[in-house]
């Protein structure tokens, strides 16, 4: 079947086959291994670089910190691992912090100890590598390590083994490993990745990104833009992985703010964060129901009213207004009466209409229900704001 877009020509009868084609080609530019260097892409390279900046900060610092006080202060010659601890628990516990900062701590000092103990008895070489990497790995797992620092453990004794010591500094490798990780541990309880504004900001940059998806497929829908609208469907699948960052965002506040004597007063406010998780993705898949089905509305050439496209632009503005609030440490509370009003108006079903009007007025009920979970509202009561039927609407 040929996926060319139809230009002028009567479109095929057979609406789930072409739905089926317009699937078809989208998973065909999903499964595209070229890269695709968007200016959209550059930019959310840029951000993630400026979100994670003050953590390569911190590695360098106090990689830097560990590294004078093993050499100056204790007088080590050559402290590998001192620096080396401390990028490897603060880069590897990125999102997560403190705790696993004091695991991966102790996977390090593990394999370094059991490294410096088995190298100066029985010296170096290929079975001595083997004997030493098993029993610290073993050791790690004992211990109750996850797999994460029982590879830690195997890697830093191999280093060990591989890397003699000078005559005379037995065991000094472990002590650098130890300060590395003692320095890790107080960056991570002093000074915290932003733990409060962090989750907040993740969760308006979401909001606004369904907000500019809908307001582009509506545009994409009145001017039968294929092109448009599927860029606003892959927009949409991409907005998976912010969710993704949203939650580790949160996962590393939520952690920060019960480890950090620092941060506790402001666990509740990362919580609430928390606790709109589950209705933002609820919300993500049915905007992406949505979009896929004006997708097929454009190719097909179906009617979608012109009051649903309205519908979907005020329900654009309000998610930009929602977002603005949550990232200015704000409830959105404000935008509940103007959820509500778009409840009732897409209530209302249009007389001239189609199979993807009628899908897409439906996923903005649902959307609708999702974003008022956001503004305080149980499930039950925000299903409750949303009549079932035209009849149900006060007179």
């Amino acid at each position: 079947m040929s996926t060319r877009e139809p230009s002028g020509e009567t479109p095929p009868p057979a609406e789930d086959s072409t739905a089926a084609t317009v699937l078809a080609r989208d998973w065909g530019r999903r499964l595209d291994p070229r890269p695709q260097l968007t200016r959209r892409s550059l930019r959310e390279r840029a951000d993630r670089l400026r979100n994670r900046f003050f953590l390569i900060l911190q590695c360098g610092l106090f990689g830097a910190l560990a590294w004078v006080i093993a050499h100056d202060v204790l007088d080590h010659p050559q402290p590998f691992f001192a620096p080396v601890t401390v990028l490897v628990t603060l880069g590897l516990t990125y999102g997560q912090r403190l705790r696993r900062v004091v695991e991966l701590t102790a996977g390090v000092a593990i394999g370094v100890f059991i490294g410096d103990v088995f190298v100066h008895i029985f010296g170096t070489g290929a079975w001595q590598l083997a004997v030493v990497v098993v029993c610290s790995m073993c050791l790690a797992v004992l211990l109750g390590a996850g797999g994460l620092i029982m590879i830690q453990a195997g890697v830093q004794s191999m280093i060990v083994v591989i890397l003699v010591a000078p005559p005379g500094t037995a065991f000094s490798r472990w002590l650098d490993a130890a300060v590395g990780g003692i320095v890790a541990i107080i960056a991570a309880t002093i000074t915290p990745t932003s733990p409060i504004r962090r989750p907040r900001v993740k969760a308006g940059e979401v909001l606004t990104e369904l907000s500019d998806v809908l307001a582009e497929t509506a545009t994409a829908v009145r001017r039968r833009d294929q092109d448009r609208v599927d860029t606003a469907l892959d927009r949409a699948r991409d907005s998976e992985s912010m969710l993704t960052e949203l939650r580790e965002a949160t996962a590393e506040g939520i952690a920060v703010t019960r480890q950090s004597p620092f941060r506790r007063r402001h666990g509740p406010s990362v919580v609430g964060i928390a606790d709109i998780q589950e209705p933002l993705d609820r919300a993500i898949r049915n905007l992406r129901v949505l979009v896929r089905r004006a997708s097929v509305a454009v190719w097909v050439g179906e009617l979608v009213p012109p009051s649903y496209l309205d519908i979907l632009d005020d329900l654009a503005a309000t998610m930009g207004e929602m977002a603005t609030d949550l990232t200015a440490r704000r409830d959105p509370e404000d935008s509940r009466d103007a959820l509500v009003r778009i409840a009732r108006r897409c209530s209302l079903a249009s007389r001239r209409t189609s199979l993807s009007g009628e899908v897409i007025r439906a996923q903005m009920r649902s959307t609708v229900v999702d974003l008022l979970m956001l503004t305080g509202l149980t499930y039950a009561e925000a299903r409750g704001q949303v009549p079932a039927r035209a009849e149900d609407l006060d007179d």
